[in-house]
């Protein structure tokens, strides 16, 4: 795929939603980091339920730290892997408090130190708390890449650095939004929707078809 297929594809997807962001609800920082640590094998439906409750009544390293693994895990126990989550999450408050004032860092280096985040969930607080160039690559996003065209790779990594270099620097700050987006609800596994989808003409994927449902 060319430079200027690949810039007439974030050209659309920016005209038809001009201010992506992440489905988690979340209003600062912190908030996110711990929505994002409980999304993993998660929808954003569930971490969003769970959340609507319990960042109400602690939505701080301190207020979280003082409920305890076992208060944190009422509150988000209808989500997968709760108790490991809860562990981490509870391990999380307390080196943010202990090494960064109770502050969450805005950089990879720090985040990726604290326990149950990866390189994964520093990409999506980096770019989405803090306005910096990250691709978060999850499945959707590897999905759409290897599908259409944009920055084929044969694992998260490689994808990600192919992404970083190859999407074109004015769209480099919101492509990781469009391409989830567009891998939950087009260009989705088992029934891509073609059909319906903006770039259909863009893209390189060998079987299109003409799904609708």
């Amino acid at each position: 795929m060319n430079k200027e297929k690949r810039t007439e594809i974030f050209t659309r997807l920016r005209d038809a939603n001009p201010t992506p962001t992440t489905e988690l609800n979340y209003s600062s920082p912190f908030e996110l980091l711990i929505a994002v640590i409980l999304s993993a094998q998660a929808t954003d439906v569930g971490v969003n339920k769970a959340t609507s409750k319990l960042f109400p009544v602690a939505n701080t390293p301190e207020k979280i730290l003082a409920l305890g693994v076992d208060g944190l895990k009422e509150y988000i126990k209808t989500i997968g892997l709760y108790n490991s989550k809860a562990e981490n999450v509870i391990k999380t408050c307390r080196a943010l408090i202990e090494k960064h004032g109770g502050e969450v860092p805005d950089n990879r280096e720090a985040l990726e130190a604290l326990p149950g985040v990866g390189r994964k969930t520093a990409n999506v607080v980096l770019n989405t708390a803090f306005g910096q160039p990250a691709m978060a690559v999850d499945t959707h996003i590897f999905r759409v890449s290897n599908r259409t065209g944009i920055a084929p790779g044969k694992n998260v990594l490689e994808v990600e650095k192919r992404l970083m270099r190859l999407v074109p620097k004015e769209f480099l700050l919101d492509a990781h939004h469009w391409l989830i987006l567009h891998g939950r609800y087009t260009c989705t596994a088992r029934k891509p929707r073609c059909g319906a989808c903006i770039i259909e003409d863009l893209c390189e994927f060998k079987e299109k078809r003409n799904y609708m449902d």
